[in-house]
């Protein structure tokens, strides 16, 4: 995922940012920026897996690593804007959630969600790969070679 978001991809980028939050961050978000808005349900969430496939050095041949669960579901606002959520593990409440604000999205609501949800989950993914990668660089030797005045 990269740090930034450009305008080609956003809806990618917020799903992906959904995607990814903690258990229970989306709905404490959400619900502390607006009231839930009504909805109908197109599939309620539902608990499944998915293959994860993987690359060697990223840039090998793909390859099945395993599956991975996966909650999904789908949901229409009032207003017809439709959302859609794929959370990794069991947590049909996160679904529930990740979809609202991904329909959210698509509404004039728009921008009080960005600052008020995504905005807070991008800083706080940004924060913990910044500490995960302070904490390798840490560990990380430095190898150097001495000439023996031999050739």
């Amino acid at each position: 995922m990269k740090d930034t978001f450009d305008e080609k991809h956003e809806r990618k980028a917020w799903m992906s940012l959904l995607a990814k939050a903690p258990e229970g961050r989306i709905s404490s978000l959400l619900d502390a920026a607006i009231a839930r808005p009504d909805f109908t349900w197109l599939r309620a969430p539902e608990i499944g897996s998915t293959m994860v496939r993987g690359r060697a050095g990223g840039t090998g041949t793909p390859f099945n690593i395993g599956e991975m669960t996966v909650t999904r579901c789908a949901l229409t606002l009032a207003s017809g804007e439709v959302g859609h959520a794929y959370i990794q593990g069991r947590r049909k409440s996160d679904a529930e959630a990740a979809a609202l604000v991904d329909a959210l999205m698509q509404s004039d609501a728009a921008d009080a969600i960005w600052s008020a949800v995504l905005e807070p989950l991008q800083a706080e993914q940004s924060a913990v790969k910044l500490a995960r990668a302070e904490k390798a660089a840490a560990t990380k030797v430095e190898f150097f070679t001495m000439a023996r005045g031999e050739d």
